[in-house]
């Protein structure tokens, strides 16, 4: 494997005209790398870093490093996951983690060490889900899906804080620093009681190569176990079926059995899994 069938570029129109096809291919796979280069090419790309793996005219693979992060790549056998090391290595660049399906990040994480003699940890297991065939929650709680809005902004901020708490998400939360956040881009929907009272919701990433996202859905803790969570996610992800959605994805925390069980229940079936490990 040559290390010069990596292609790197800053610019993400060049990166888009080469790769877009490739990622589009396999959209639920492809979910995190197909939203996250689409918010950079309408929001700007100072110091992102792209990459595709050609040879022959062909891309097999993909991958980005957004400023002071890590890498995130697509799916890589080991050679191609050592070439890709090295080459990163040989032009200076450090990177404090890698993200990709299971198999990837630990060929990637290993040829890592080898080549700078970092240790590699895991930080946290994913599964990636896609959508069967939706099957509404068993019992239905009662309410009703509402789509949030403006004077939800300050209520909506809080849930998002509380989330991030809840996954060990180091972010900022606040009116200042909400635009520049993952989760100012989405569209939210709340759960409420037949007195209007909220007491669920989901995010929806906005749609890209017919593929959308379903992230985040939080339930306060003394409201959970009641259905409602079930509820608003598959009130959001009907509603992107219906509004021309060909893939619904989302992504679960391995360790969660809770939320694994309720999305199978809902008609999601895992697609593959996913590591990130700290290059230490």
């Amino acid at each position: 494997m040559r290390t010069d069938d990596w292609h790197l570029t800053e610019d993400v129109d060049e990166f888009l005209a080469r790769a877009g096809e490739f990622l589009r291919s396999r959209p639920a796979l492809h979910t995190t790398p197909l939203s996250v280069t689409e918010k950079l090419r309408t929001q700007g790309t100072e110091g992102v870093l792209f990459g595709r793996l050609e040879r022959g005219g062909e891309v097999g693979a993909t991958f980005y490093r957004l400023p002071s992060r890590g890498l995130s790549v697509t799916s890589l056998r080991p050679e191609q996951a050592d070439a890709l090391a090295a080459h990163l290595v040989s032009l200076g660049h450090s990177l404090p983690w890698v993200t990709a399906d299971h198999d990837t990040a630990t060929a990637f994480a290993e040829a890592w060490r080898r080549h700078t003699g970092a240790t590699p940890t895991v930080r946290v297991r994913l599964h990636l889900y896609r959508l069967g065939t939706l099957t509404p929650p068993e019992p239905h709680p009662q309410g009703r899906g509402r789509l949030v809005g403006e004077e939800d902004h300050e209520h909506l901020m809080g849930w998002c804080r509380e989330f991030a708490a809840d996954v060990e998400e180091a972010v900022t939360i606040d009116a200042a620093s909400w635009a520049g956040t993952r989760f100012a881009e989405k569209r939210y929907t709340y759960w409420e009681t037949p007195d209007g009272t909220p007491v669920s919701m989901a995010g929806v990433n906005p749609m890209v190569g017919g593929q959308v996202r379903v992230d985040p859905v939080y339930t306060p803790a003394h409201l959970r176990g009641r259905g409602y969570a079930g509820a608003v996610t598959a009130e959001v992800s009907r509603a992107a079926l219906a509004a021309g959605a060909e893939e619904v994805v989302l992504y679960t925390n391995a360790a969660n059995p809770t939320s694994n069980a309720l999305y199978q229940r809902l008609g999601f079936v895992r697609l593959t899994d996913v590591t990130v490990y700290d290059l230490t």
